[in-house]
């Protein structure tokens, strides 16, 4: 499997979001970014790490570290491997084993062992987004993930303006926008 190396390059949150926070992951060696909606919990967990705080009692992927150490393995690596039906899947690499995790967990273990985090090709040609402008991450001009002229689809444009609106935390239109993402994306049987 061809994968990505990507960074967290923001976390969006907004009280009125129902507990909903996007997570965007940015390829280290380009511009696409990867938006994913993340729980609040697992939001908290990946803040608290990356602004270095140390709650007063371990929380759950504090414990999860904690436990693997014990075991005298190590996490290596981590990976966003498969989107199916709209739902992300990753898989936490230790030493010689891979387990199966949420990609919020297992980026939120991740951050605590500074460990890399990669993503599959293909769930970035599906799923992520080029800015126009690479340095605004903004932006609401977009172009084509594979980095062609051409524009989005009309499905990869809708996720990409959900992703914006969330980012504003414009709820309201972030709904109706998932709104028209569903019923324009294919059945699965």
């Amino acid at each position: 499997m061809e994968k990505i190396q990507v960074n967290i390059s923001a976390l969006s949150s907004s009280p009125s979001s129902g507990g909903a926070y996007a997570l965007i992951l940015k390829e280290v060696k380009g511009n696409r970014r990867l938006p994913i909606i993340i729980g609040a919990f697992e939001a908290q967990s990946i803040a608290l790490e990356m602004e270095g705080i140390k709650p007063p009692r371990p929380l759950t992927h504090d414990l999860i570290k904690n436990i693997i150490d014990s075991m005298g393995a190590d996490l290596v690596e981590i990976t966003i491997s498969e989107l199916k039906d709209g739902t992300f899947f990753a898989k936490l690499s230790l030493d010689s084993q891979e387990v199966d995790a949420r990609p919020s967990d297992a980026i939120a273990i991740a951050v605590r062992y500074g460990a890399p985090i990669y993503v599959a090709e293909k769930v970035m040609e599906e799923a992520a987004f080029l800015p126009e402008n690479p340095d605004d991450e903004s932006s609401d001009a977009l172009t084509s993930s594979a980095g062609k002229d051409s524009k989005l689809t009309k499905l990869e444009a809708l996720r990409a303006q959900l992703m914006d609106a969330i980012e504003r935390e414009d709820y309201e239109k972030a709904a109706q926008l998932r709104d028209e993402i569903r019923k324009l994306e294919p059945k699965q049987q």
